[in-house]
């Protein structure tokens, strides 16, 4: 009868846990990035605690703002080095490795079966690969640090099943806004997701990871895709130790089921500032922007630059464009495949693997009244910048609109 969430959050605590019911479970591994990791150490420190738990288990990629953007930030970022020297943490990937939620798997850390923590509300992404993922706050990550452990509620899940083939010029993220525009919101609020259905199953994991990554835009405490071969095959090689994948019983308990057919599935926009506020992109086209913004931890992977690389040709971007490759692996295997060299003759600027202007750090932050078009994931009034307007759309339409100046559906390319 147990989900997967269930299952892993009884092995997790050591008895059986199910949906509505508090647990102390062990963690697996526990993400900060540079924007968390001080006030996790802070709390640390104020609570007396000298050693971490388990410096192998702790993972702390710098991300969000690098390169320092000013002497404050570079000064907490020296800071944090310093103390992960101090605590042993060999985890520690300093800037230009890239995205917190791209390097966790690529180093071999997001597998199957795992309860793995990070004080980073997107860190459901990692449910891609059948572990239970989900973010804290930099305080609540300070008594994991500090214990190894930590308490929750087990979410009741629901069971989504999408069905059908991906039309010509959607792809993933089309899909994830489907999702969030139906749920809404708060359709989801601390609920656990579980994926099912073909159109899962034809995902790459990359468009997995989009899927699982946009899930706390519901509300929901995680996301999970129950591992298959795709996923055995990507982690081979990679994974830093053996793991067990976990599956839903067949009588397993949803709190409620959506089914969904993408055959008609059509390019989406998520409109300001809601990124429930979606629409198909017909519906907007011929919005004018200032901005295109591909990258981040939901788009900024190999697919899709190539996606991107394709769809330019050999246009011109009529609008300033910044590609943010999201690790240091996907910048040189994008710039190896001619990807690279493609968008910059288009007139592209290539920024250091990061997250930068997704959470209006540096390096693509809007004025008041302009426009973006972006890949990221949120689109909240004043997040890339005070008094600016943010559209989410997929990588597809991100490059088509950059090439025309304006919103404009992928399909007209």
């Amino acid at each position: 009868m147990p989900t997967i969430s269930e299952k892993i959050l009884s092995k997790a605590s050591g008895r059986s846990a199910r949906a509505g019911e508090f647990v102390e479970a062990d963690v697996d591994i526990a993400m900060v990035h540079d924007g968390t990791s001080v006030l996790a150490v802070k709390a640390l420190r104020e609570m007396g605690v000298r050693r971490v738990f388990d410096p192998e288990r702790i993972i702390i990629p710098f991300d969000h703002i690098v390169p320092a953007n000013n002497e404050t930030t570079a000064t907490l970022q020296r800071e944090i080095r310093e103390w992960a020297r101090e605590e042993g943490i060999k985890h520690h990937y300093d800037l230009g490795e890239g995205v917190c939620h791209q390097i966790l798997p690529e180093k071999g850390f997001s597998l199957p079966g795992k309860l793995i923590i990070g004080a980073d509300s997107h860190t459901c992404t990692h449910g891609a690969f059948g572990a239970f993922a989900t973010g804290v706050g930099a305080t609540d990550m300070a008594e994991i640090f500090a214990t190894g452990r930590i308490w929750l509620r087990v979410p009741e899940t629901i069971r989504i099943t999408i069905n059908g083939t991906l039309p010509p010029c959607t792809s993933a993220k089309d899909v994830t806004l489907m999702v969030v525009g139906e749920l809404g919101a708060d359709g989801a609020t601390y609920k656990a997701i579980e994926y099912y259905g073909e159109t899962i199953d034809n995902l790459t994991m990359e468009g997995r990871m989009t899927l699982c990554n946009m899930a706390v835009e519901t509300g929901a405490k995680n996301a999970i895709i129950p591992p298959d071969e795709k996923t055995h095959q990507y982690l081979k090689g990679r994974a830093r130790e053996e793991y067990t994948p976990v599956y839903a019983d067949s009588d397993a308990e949803y709190i409620d089921e959506y089914e969904f057919d993408i055959t008609d599935l059509e390019p989406l926009v998520a409109r300001p500032h809601s990124v429930d506020n979606t629409c198909t992109v017909g519906e907007v086209s011929g919005t004018p922007i200032d901005q295109v913004f591909i990258g981040t931890c939901t788009n900024g992977r190999l697919e899709d630059i190539a996606t991107a690389a394709e769809i330019v040709r050999d246009s011109k971007f009529s609008v300033r464009t910044i590609v943010i490759p999201a690790s240091r692996t996907i910048l040189l295997d994008a710039m190896d495949a001619g990807y690279i060299q493609k968008l910059v003759k288009a007139g592209a600027m290539i920024a250091p693997p990061g997250c930068g202007p997704c959470l209006g750090a540096h390096m693509g932050v809007i004025g008041e009244g302009e426009v973006c078009l972006s890949t990221a994931n949120r689109n909240f009034k004043g997040r890339m910048g005070r008094g600016g307007l943010i559209y989410l759309a997929s990588p597809e339409t991100a490059s088509a609109s950059a090439i025309k100046g304006e919103i404009t559906d992928p399909r007209e390319i």
